[in-house]
């Protein structure tokens, strides 16, 4: 009898009721929405102390396929690159993208060639904007030889939504990263790291000079890497200036 009742107690243990068809239960999802339903500034600051998060909004995030275009001229896609880019055998093969400063109100245009490493920067101590955007990055782009202006490939930022007259001065053109693939500018993602350490999140990026930026590209253009085997960037981008 002892053995029937402890199947009893283990079936009963096991067994998982079904939820109650109650029309007044909420998922979670409806609870979240009703709380952040409000005022456009949405949660009190001293509501959203209380959540992990802490952030007084909450917006339902878009899918990358279903993002609205940025651009009026048609853009090429990372699929397109030539195939050689991803192999990194010349120079020439840029990635760029912006670093912002605090507000999102000062910006600092990067770009690193995929192979030598080699960092140009491009000062945006006012806007960032397209326009802006575009001046700054030709203006850099003729400072270099031909021979080193090959191929673009930057995120879909609106930031770029002059990209077809920038490509006029790269011989093979300006190319698009998948929304939310960040791996796809892995070069570019793990060198905005290390301008970090010269240009930190949340301070003011106009105070920079063109001087400032100078002297942070040689900093990094001269630095060993061991990922180059030891030589500096400045040593193979030169390298291939000179053949």
């Amino acid at each position: 009898m002892g053995t029937d009742s402890a199947c009893a107690d283990g079936e009963a243990l096991q067994a998982r009721p079904e939820p109650p068809s109650d029309p007044e239960r909420f998922s979670h999802e409806t609870i979240y929405r009703a709380l952040y339903q409000g005022g456009k500034s949405g949660l009190s600051r001293k509501l959203t102390r209380r959540l992990r998060t802490g952030r007084p909004l909450r917006t339902r995030r878009r899918r990358s396929n279903r993002r609205s275009p940025r651009f009026i001229a048609p853009a090429l896609l990372i699929g397109g690159r030539p195939s050689v880019v991803e192999q990194r055998r010349r120079v020439g093969d840029w990635e760029g993208d912006l670093i912002t400063g605090r507000l999102n109100q000062s910006a600092i245009a990067t770009l690193v060639d995929r192979k030598s490493r080699y960092v140009r920067l491009v000062a945006l101590p006012i806007r960032h904007d397209a326009q802006a955007v575009r001046d700054g990055l030709i203006a850099v782009l003729l400072d270099m030889p031909q021979a080193v202006r090959l191929t673009l490939t930057w995120d879909q930022g609106a930031e770029m939504a002059h990209h077809d007259q920038i490509a006029a001065y790269l011989s093979e053109g300006v190319f698009f990263a998948q929304p939310g693939s960040l791996w796809q500018r892995g070069t570019n993602e793990n060198t905005n790291g290390l301008l970090r350490q010269y240009f930190p999140k949340r301070t003011d990026l106009s105070v920079h000079t063109a001087a400032d930026l100078r002297a942070v590209e040689e900093r990094l253009n001269t630095r060993p890497r061991k990922t180059l085997g030891w030589r500096t960037p400045a040593d193979i981008f030169d390298q291939a200036l000179a053949l």
